[in-house]
């Protein structure tokens, strides 16, 4: 089956499993004389309550759903899909207490029956959910006490509202109806064991071990992972892994980092190159080499071994210079020369990391790197500002809309590419690839 055609099944799935709970309610007896607001409230209840289940599905790294997709793309829809069943829920009671003053009484913490009580704190933990994401960095929660709070919560969530539903009892009443119920909830502790007890019992037989760590240039390190009583894995030019450092496969915190070395190593090991930007990022140097670690990986399709082309332009910004980087040695090792117009922006050039590398490797590949700094100092003859339209059209070969597009960095970079691409050079959908690397 086609990555197309596959996509599509995943959808009509998700679709399915959105509404079931909803089918469900409708099917068999319901309680006589409800008022039809009661009912679209109901409707929008287990709608709500179905898409936060689904949520746990999106971030469970199945590879065979982010295939055709893509890791990056499934992590931003569902970002996306927090607001969309964050609002459903809410419109839940708003309904009821629009239909019935009297409803307004089950906020009560003292006098409300357990169903409502259930209900409620349901709500309050999805807004502090929602709002810890949302901002996060305003609020200056560090992200491993994030990663922690979001898994608790969002259990919880779920945990609270299937009470209230159990409790109510209008809509699952019939004893088929509560086998189905008890399927459906065991599904979801399946899947919650599966990724925070299944998974890490398989890593414990796959560790490895800190070789090295080495500074870069622009405030990085990269990280050099050797593989321990095992092969390592094969991992595609441009993919990432979640790695957890110094402690067991079970801990509750792990970290996205994209591979910066080449997909064509002989001896299994791995590298991932870290920007200290805060956080567990801003001690990476201070990582002492033979820690263990534990590595979930390869993800993402943001690599040119998935999306072949007769040439490549890839745009980096920052850190996300690291798995084009991981391409264009990728590219040297395996002899490749087909061209490739990396066009890299820095705010100065000290701050451009694999500078000396990249120069080196000019020299093996069809290979013409373009820096662009942002705060240049003042005997800097090359590009100024940031990645736009014209310069862009300034570098870009002949036939420019056939070659392939790969772009990581900051996100308003991203939007600004993307935009230029589509609408400007209306290079095609299909051949722009970027990797935003957005998780909270």
């Amino acid at each position: 089956m086609t990555l197309v055609g596959k996509a599509i099944g995943w959808i009509a799935l998700y679709l399915l499993v959105a509404v079931a709970p909803l089918a469900l309610a409708l099917l068999g007896d319901r309680p006589p004389g409800r008022d039809v607001v009661v009912e679209v409230s109901v409707a929008l209840g287990f709608v709500g309550l179905a898409l936060m289940g689904l949520q746990f599905v999106l971030v469970a790294r199945f590879e065979a759903v982010a295939a055709p997709f893509g890791e990056d793309s499934i992590v931003q829809y569902h970002r996306q899909m927090g607001y969309v069943a964050l609002a459903l829920i809410l419109a839940h009671p708003a309904l009821l207490f629009l239909s019935d003053i009297d409803m307004w009484q089950l906020l009560n913490p003292v006098t409300a029956p357990w169903r409502a009580r259930f209900a409620v704190t349901s709500v309050v933990l999805l807004l502090v959910l929602i709002a810890t994401s949302a901002w996060r960095k305003q609020l200056r929660l560090r992200y491993e006490i994030w990663q922690v709070s979001h898994g608790v919560l969002s259990v919880a969530v779920i945990g609270l509202a299937l009470a209230h539903i159990q409790l109510v009892g209008y809509y699952v009443n019939q004893p088929w109806k509560q086998v189905v119920w008890v399927l459906m909830s065991a599904a979801f502790l399946g899947l919650l064991g599966w990724v925070r007890l299944v998974r890490p019992l398989f890593r414990l037989r796959t560790p490895w071990i800190v070789d090295e760590v080495r500074a870069e240039r622009g405030n990085s390190w990269t990280v050099r992972l050797r593989p321990e009583g095992h092969d390592g894995i094969r991992f595609q030019p441009g993919q990432f892994g979640w790695v957890i450092l110094g402690h067991g496969p079970f801990a509750a915190t792990q970290h996205p980092f994209s591979f910066s070395s080449s997909a064509e190593g002989d001896d299994g090991s791995v590298e991932m190159t870290i920007k200290a930007a805060g956080d567990f990022t801003s001690s990476v140097g201070d990582i002492p080499v033979g820690t263990r670690a534990f590595l979930d990986g390869p993800h993402g399709v943001f690599t040119p071994d998935r999306n072949e082309g007769p040439g490549f332009v890839l745009i980096a910004g920052g850190v996300g210079i690291t798995p084009l980087m991981s391409i264009v040695r990728t590219m040297a090792d395996r002899g490749d020369r087909r061209p490739v117009l990396l066009v890299y922006g820095s705010p100065t050039l000290e701050d451009a990391t694999f500078l000396e590398e990249l120069a080196e490797l000019e020299t093996r590949l069809d290979l013409r790197v373009v820096h662009v700094l942002s705060s240049p100092d003042d005997d800097w003859e090359g590009e100024r500002g940031y990645v736009d339209g014209d310069l862009l059209r300034r570098h870009l070969p002949p036939r420019h809309r056939y070659q392939q597009y790969f772009a990581c960095g900051p996100a308003p970079m991203l939007d600004v590419v993307e935009e230029i691409l589509a609408e400007e050079l209306h290079v095609p959908a299909d051949k722009i690839h970027t990797e935003r690397f957005v998780f909270v």
